[in-house]
């Protein structure tokens, strides 16, 4: 079993910034990939940036390419988003997610442990 704790979410106005983390715990010797999800009321989960741990590669969906930065600590079992250029469409729940693949998908199905969310709020 893997714990996921995510927090530094908030509420900025547009074009301002925010820092998420989630911190992993419990069996952490399998995982091989963590992703960032995001889901608004109303709307189907959707995959935010993900990260193959031993590579380091990345991939971001298009909606954020340019503006969010994950990243990783392997000493402190902590994955992070830095989130710049805030738009009212990224208010959303974020949501850390871990899976036992070397893949960087962005499909929920990868992933196989789940955090339960931190609440991101960009007012306009």
């Amino acid at each position: 079993q893997v714990q996921l704790v995510e927090s530094g979410g908030g509420s900025v106005q547009a074009g301002g910034s925010l820092s998420l983390s989630c911190e992993a715990s419990g069996d952490t010797d399998n995982i091989r990939s963590m992703a960032w999800f995001r889901q608004a009321p109303g709307k189907e989960r959707e995959g935010v940036a993900a990260l193959i741990l031993v590579a380091g590669l990345t991939r971001y969906a298009d909606s954020v390419k340019g503006r969010f930065t994950i990243s990783h600590d392997n000493a402190k079992k902590t994955l992070y988003l830095q989130m710049m250029s805030l738009k009212p469409e990224d208010t959303a729940m974020y949501i850390c997610a871990t899976g036992p693949w070397d893949l960087r998908e962005l499909n929920a199905q990868n992933y196989n442990y789940w955090g339960q969310g931190t609440q991101v709020t960009v007012s306009s």
